[in-house]
């Protein structure tokens, strides 16, 4: 659900999808007292003329007023893209009496590169007989699933007595500041017959991990395949990542992205993609996606270029390019391997955080071994200006295996942002002023 090519959309286009920049990954984890969210939207199926239902956003917390022509339209545009991206899954709906709530994440990127993330929670409003599913949908710039998650639990609580709940207890949490990493904030709300609640929200620790949840990725493929996908993406090839469920897609593929860290993945990146927007896999650039498996026959019939394509569902990788064993240092790689396979035969003595923290270390590590030394062949001038000696960096590197690798990672626009970014931020030595 994102895409940025520095074009602006065309008017009744949604957000693209984004192609991010280096400096995107702050935008995701950000500093403390931001508010919590932009939006709630509720979007329902409305029955149209053809029988189809089709989803239309029904209630819109804050009403904006007030704003700005050039404002009015990014908002237009972001609510046209709403229930696209709330109901993926097409209009093949019929009303249900039974429906297991399910929570998943969606991201939107604007013409101008800034990245909305989308929280969603379907569910089956409470009622006897049949009834349409609807999905409350919270917009936020903020990236942090675990705590979305929480505010969601407690928007489906108040919707089984009440939509009235929900705006209290909504514009509480607006009124809130979005706490540091580590902290906590309380909110206020009153339930009917409850009394007063107080709902402590907290902040993990390491803020880069907030939105990401390795086990959901760990469970569904064994080791090898993540590696596999990882060189994939190191490279910048195209990912096509194939599941049922939305929560399944959009954690796997927010997982994937983050096994990058501290490079950020710079193309398009839809975790979950729409069925209409399904030719988005005959791009020929660069991209990372989400699709429903019962999809997967419309896709193979695309004209597509090369692209790994890994079903969650099976574990298992359905189409690759060949060489995935082979693209990173055996060495590294097998180190990796190490910690990965250790994770699983501890797999029941982990809480998510520490799964969280020890795969990150072992995909840090991982680049700290390869590429760590880039500090010191940034070369700086008199103004404060850095330059990057690639050569000398490649030439540094003693393994053979690794310098052949790296020399393909420099050319790629996540390490290019990085290094771009690198050459801005020089921290003053102690003694140089």
């Amino acid at each position: 659900s994102e895409g940025k090519d520095g074009d602006s959309a065309a008017e009744n286009t949604p957000p693209q999808v984004p192609q991010g920049k280096l400096g995107e990954r702050s935008s995701v984890f950000y500093t403390a007292g931001q508010f919590f969210f932009e939006y709630l939207v509720v979007v329902s199926l409305k029955k149209m003329p053809d029988g189809h239902y089709e989803p239309k956003i029904t209630y819109q917390f804050p009403k904006r007023e007030n704003l700005l022509k050039g404002q009015k339209e990014e908002e237009e545009r972001l609510l046209q893209a709403i229930p696209l991206f709330c109901f993926p899954d097409g209009n093949n709906w019929v009303p249900i009496t039974d429906f297991t709530s399910e929570t998943f994440s969606f991201v939107l990127t604007n013409v101008d590169g800034s990245r909305k993330i989308g929280y969603c929670r379907r569910l089956l409003p409470s009622g006897r007989g049949v009834r349409l599913p609807e999905v409350f949908c919270i917009i936020s710039c903020l990236g942090c699933f675990g705590l979305f998650s929480k505010i969601l639990d407690e928007v489906e609580k108040r919707r089984q007595i009440s939509m009235a709940v929900i705006y209290p207890f909504m514009q509480g949490l607006r009124e809130s500041p979005f706490p540091a990493p580590g902290k906590t904030v309380t909110i206020k709300s009153f339930i009917p017959e409850s009394g007063t609640e107080l709902i402590e929200l907290t902040r993990p620790v390491d803020a880069h991990l907030e939105h990401v949840e390795f086990q959901a990725l760990l469970q569904r493929l064994n080791p090898h395949l993540i590696l596999h996908i990882f060189a994939s993406a190191m490279l910048e090839r195209r990912l096509i990542f194939l599941a049922e469920e939305l929560s399944v897609l959009s954690q796997c593929i927010h997982a994937v992205a983050a096994l990058l860290y501290p490079f950020t993945w710079a193309h398009t990146y839809i975790p979950v993609v729409p069925e209409c927007l399904l030719d988005t896999v005959c791009c020929p650039t660069p991209f990372m996606v989400g699709i429903q498996k019962r999809h997967l026959e419309q896709v193979l019939e695309q004209p597509m270029e090369e692209a790994l394509i890994v079903d969650l569902c099976e574990g298992k990788i359905i189409r690759a390019v060949g060489d995935e064993e082979e693209i990173l240092p055996g060495k590294l790689q097998n180190e990796v391997l190490m910690s990965l396979n250790r994770h699983n035969n501890n797999n029941n003595m982990h809480t998510s955080e520490q799964v969280n923290a020890l795969v990150s270390e072992a995909f840090v590590h991982f680049f700290v071994r390869l590429v760590g030394h880039y500090a010191s062949h940034i070369k700086w001038g008199r103004s404060g200006s850095g330059s990057f000696q690639e050569r000398a960096f490649c030439k540094a590197i003693t393994s053979k295996s690794c310098r052949r690798f790296v020399k393909k990672f420099v050319k790629t626009n996540m390490f290019s942002l990085f290094i771009e970014e690198a050459e801005k931020s020089r921290i003053p030595q102690e003694g140089n002023g």
